[in-house]
């Protein structure tokens, strides 16, 4: 097999994302920012680990995770200064150390930093719509997205969060009498599809039973909903998953189920909970 870890094949999809829309989006996206992003998330990565190393462990530093994150923030953060960007990568990793439980992290750390900056700075924004709604663009996410959730068993996230949020719209379709046209035309945004393979499944943040994150992708999905068709926020899905992220750890307690490991891709006995933590 080419590449050994899942994480090899989704920086491997990613960069070509990156490369696509560059190519072929018209973005107006500096290569400086993209260098920014990962530097700023590899060395947040490196600072936290050691501050956090215990002395008696011998804990590997791996970068897959702060790469993974800043291709992440490379695709979907838009940003009119580099110290912007910089902040977007900091506040990512760092939220990893920070707000965590036990060993696990609940805030998806890509989302997170795109949060943080839309909060704190005034040159920052998202656009939902850059990726258009081509059907090539969707089949090349789901072709890919499908070959890494397929590996690390999180297609049950992904069939909530869509199903639900398909179901929500064709009803708002049908009581304000539009054309499936529209419905579907809404459906095949490239950020929505990105967001449903990529970043709402990442294993390591959210719940770790089947069950829980059913329900957690669920009510993200009628969060979404309603922030995006009620308050008009075109971002509503980075705001959803940021709010119901802290879910995560309640589900966990009323599901309890063995814990995703990259390593082996298999999942540790809730009482073995001695990994190897490198993200």
């Amino acid at each position: 097999m080419l590449c050994k870890d899942i994480r090899d094949y989704q920086i491997l999809f990613l960069s070509l994302f990156l490369i696509l829309g560059i190519g072929t989006r018209d973005w107006t996206l500096h290569p400086e920012f993209i260098a920014v992003a990962i530097a700023s998330c590899i060395i947040t990565q490196i600072i936290c680990s050691l501050i956090t190393k215990s002395p008696d462990s011998l804990q590997l530093i791996n970068i897959r995770s702060p790469l993974i994150t800043s291709l992440g923030l490379s695709l979907l953060l838009r940003v009119d200064h580099w110290p912007t960007m910089a902040l977007a990568g900091f506040a990512a990793i760092a939220s990893k150390f920070v707000f965590k439980v036990g060993e696990k992290h609940f805030f998806n750390p890509a989302n997170f930093g795109i949060v943080a900056v839309l909060t704190l700075t005034n040159d920052a924004w998202v656009s939902p719509g850059q990726w258009g709604e081509e059907w090539w663009y969707a089949l090349l996410f789901v072709g890919t997205g499908g070959m890494i959730l397929q590996r690390v068993g999180r297609w049950d996230t992904t069939a909530a969060f869509l199903g639900a949020y398909s179901l929500l719209a064709a009803i708002r379709n049908l009581w304000l009498g539009w054309t499936w046209d529209v419905y579907f035309h809404h459906l095949m945004s490239g950020s929505l599809l990105l967001f449903s393979l990529f970043m709402v499944t990442d294993p390591r943040s959210i719940p770790n039973s089947p069950m829980s994150r059913i329900i957690w992708a669920i009510s993200i999905a009628l969060l979404t909903f309603i922030l995006r068709n009620f308050f008009f926020i075109p971002t509503a899905v980075f705001w959803a998953l940021f709010a119901l992220a802290p879910l995560t750890i309640l589900l966990d307690k009323f599901w309890i189920t063995p814990r995703f490991s990259w390593e082996n891709k298999t999942e540790l006995p809730a009482e073995n909970n001695q990994l190897t933590i490198i993200n």
